[in-house]
């Protein structure tokens, strides 16, 4: 059948009108983009045993996560303070990334017992830390409150030293994708904005990013809302968490390095935009409605026609901001024999021809009981270059931290079954 494939794609290739050369099919794994040597920030870590006991007095309100507006009503009938004060603490909080209240050194005695009173700083308890040692990716199982709130949050390095944190919005997930594991957990809840900007805070601090110096190269320099749950259905905390992660006096991230990924809430593509830069990414997977009604369910609401729609608005809306979020990142997960035939690639290019948009091309990350198989290696090139010679960008992302259960949603199953097995033998 391979075969048959290959012949057909080279006879098509040879009819098809030649095009404008672009450039070659990005590899995400090729020796241009892994590093040398594994940076020390990056060296595995032994995996924690059990869940760390939590300190934080639940009683307390979490100060990360509020926003300077919040700040300021907050502080505002606290005796001492100033008109400049609600923006030091914002600083302080995210800037300096201090942890203890007490390290705010230059903000008013009684303003910061006041707060002591009622507030706490917490990003969140590391209940596993995980490091692949091949490639260095680190998966890491967070907790907050409540204990079944684990979500996971995962550093993808790229060049060197430098990489992507990839974030949770909800605890589990109600989309039931049939090839994403995640799909299998029920959804708790979502997440508040602050366990959302505790994901980035973990790895800023670990990896020295925090306190910021201007000008300075991050570690973490790419935040990608790609990890569980689905973002435009907890778009306020979302929001709030964003607003955080790019206001001048707090993180600063630049908008073009922070991605969310829908799997095709159209209504909230159009709230995206809203905020002017933020990139938007689309998990795809399929170019009928018949299919992706099957491995993505949400179709069902908002098909491809009312999907596509809304990313050439945000498209268009996009004209006056930067470059990189006028391009729109189609994920398509290749599932063997279900949606990787090479016509599927012709028209997957036919479906994106007038929307800037680029590709990325996702080997399925196999997990225990699923029903899928990733495509041969040799079958996804040959899809990548079909789409791409038909003139949209094409990048292969060959999987990463396979040894560390890299599959969104694996390494909290894996933890909740290893708490049982303790659990009935204790």
């Amino acid at each position: 059948m391979l075969r048959t494939q290959q012949s057909q794609y080279s006879t098509v290739r040879a009819q098809e009108k030649p095009l404008p050369k672009r450039p070659r099919t990005f590899d995400s794994t090729s020796h241009r983009n892994k590093p040398a040597a594994l940076p020390l920030h990056l060296a595995p870590k032994a995996p924690s045993a059990k869940a760390t006991t939590p300190t934080r007095d639940w009683n307390k309100k979490n100060l990360i996560g509020l926003t300077l507006d919040s700040i300021q009503e907050t502080i505002k009938g606290i005796p001492g303070v100033k008109s400049y004060t609600a923006a030091q603490i914002f600083r302080f909080l995210y800037q300096r990334g201090v942890t203890s209240i007490d390290d705010m050194l230059n903000i008013p005695t009684s303003v910061k017992d006041e707060l002591k009173e009622h507030y706490t700083i917490d990003y969140g308890r590391v209940v596993t830390d995980h490091v692949s040692p091949s490639d260095g990716t680190r998966k890491l199982l967070v907790g907050f409150e409540d204990p079944k709130a684990l979500v996971e949050s995962v550093f993808i390095p790229m060049n060197g030293p430098r990489g992507t944190q990839c974030i949770s919005s909800q605890v589990g997930c109600s989309l039931a994708c049939t090839f994403c594991h995640t799909g299998t957990q029920k959804l708790l809840r979502n997440l508040t904005a602050g366990e959302i900007v505790g994901q980035y805070m973990i790895p800023a601090k670990d990896y020295g990013d925090l306190p910021l110096v201007k000008n300075a190269q991050r570690n973490v320099n790419n935040i990608v809302f790609m990890g569980q749950g689905e973002p435009l259905y907890n778009w306020r905390n979302v929001k709030q968490a964003i607003e955080i992660l790019t206001h001048k006096d707090g993180i600063a991230m630049p908008k073009s390095k922070i991605t969310v990924s829908t799997s095709g809430v159209a209504p909230g593509i159009a709230k995206l935009a809203e905020l002017g830069g933020i990139g938007l990414a689309i998990s795809l997977h399929a170019t009928n409605d018949k299919l992706r009604d099957e491995i993505v369910p949400i179709n069902k609401t908002f098909p491809i026609k009312v999907l596509m729609e809304a990313c050439d608005q945000y498209a268009q809306a996009m004209q006056t901001c930067n470059r990189d979020s006028q391009r729109i990142t189609f994920e398509y997960v290749m599932l063997k024999d279900v949606n990787d035939s090479f016509q599927e690639a012709r028209d997957l290019a036919n479906l994106l021809k007038n929307i800037p948009s680029h590709v990325n091309l996702i080997p399925f990350n196999p997990w225990p009981g699923s029903q899928y198989v990733s495509s041969p290696r040799d079958h996804i090139v040959g899809f990548s270059r079909i789409v791409e010679g038909l003139g949209v960008p094409t990048t292969i992302r060959w999987p990463r931290g396979l040894d560390v259960m890299g599959a969104c949603g694996q390494l909290r199953t894996s933890y909740e079954n290893q708490d049982r097995k303790r659990a009935s033998t204790a």
